[in-house]
């Protein structure tokens, strides 16, 4: 029997990069798309529990089922696996392809990367992949190789409980190569765009510029994807900082 990979996105299930991946790994495995119905970035880990979810199957055809679901990418996640596989647990968790890069402080923010930390959190070996483009027709092609080894690698050794991949490729026809990186330090600026409506009141805009904080640090995912390289970062779920809980020990609190 074939491995079983589930795919998610924050995207939309019916966005170009889902779509490519699908077709990338689709001689791999049997295939599960379960994404939302439209775009859901920014939505990181947050489920739906103030209003009913609705599955929708769009198509099914030699190995390839495709689901959309109303809530969140984590609500695709948990929904495909209790209604679409309850019996056959999936060897793999896919995010992506992200339409724009999920480095640095952007994992925090990334509904791709929710679905992977979903993934892992149930203990399945889980990957995201984020393409530095944008635009809805952004070109794929290039990722094809990396992500098929990516894939065999993961399928045939799994991954160690707890840590899941980021996986992000610069916007190029190739690459110089794959970096493993830390998460580079950074942050956003100037977050909040502040209009008048004609009819009296203020609203608000949440917009920014991303800054690298570390811009000579040569060992992170923003310096790989600034150089032409392929960044992947191994991601844990435990946030515990065990310095600090040393420290701590002397607090007598």
């Amino acid at each position: 029997m074939k491995p079983l990979i589930l795919i998610s996105n924050d995207d939309g299930y019916q966005a170009k990069g889902i779509n490519c991946l699908v077709q990338m790994v689709r001689d791999m495995a049997d295939v599960i798309v379960c994404a939302p119905d439209s775009a859901r970035s920014g939505y990181s880990c947050a489920f739906t529990a103030t209003e009913p979810l609705i599955l929708t199957h769009r198509s099914e055809d030699d190995g390839v089922q495709i689901w959309s679901c109303n809530g969140t990418p984590v609500d695709c996640v948990k929904l495909a696996l209790a209604e679409l596989c309850p019996e056959r647990r999936p060897n793999l968790i896919l995010g992506g392809i992200n339409h724009g890069d999920n480095g640095s402080v952007n994992t925090h923010y990334s509904g791709t990367m929710g679905v992977v930390i979903e993934g892992c959190m149930k203990y399945i070996p889980s990957v995201a992949f984020s393409l530095c483009d944008h635009e809805s027709f952004a070109d794929f092609t290039p990722l094809t190789d990396i992500v098929r080894r990516v894939v065999s690698r993961v399928l045939a050794d799994g991954l160690p409980t707890g840590v899941c991949l980021n996986i992000n490729f610069p916007k190029a026809d190739s690459f110089r190569g794959v970096r493993l990186c830390r998460m580079a330090h950074g942050s956003w600026t100037n977050e909040i765009v502040k209009c008048h409506h004609p009819r009296g009141y203020d609203y608000y805009w949440m917009m920014g510029h991303y800054r690298n904080d570390e811009p000579e640090a040569t060992d992170t995912d923003n310096w790989a994807l600034q150089n032409g390289y392929v960044a992947i970062t191994p991601t844990q779920i435990d946030v515990t900082n065990y310095e600090m809980l040393e420290t701590m020990k002397s607090w007598n609190l």
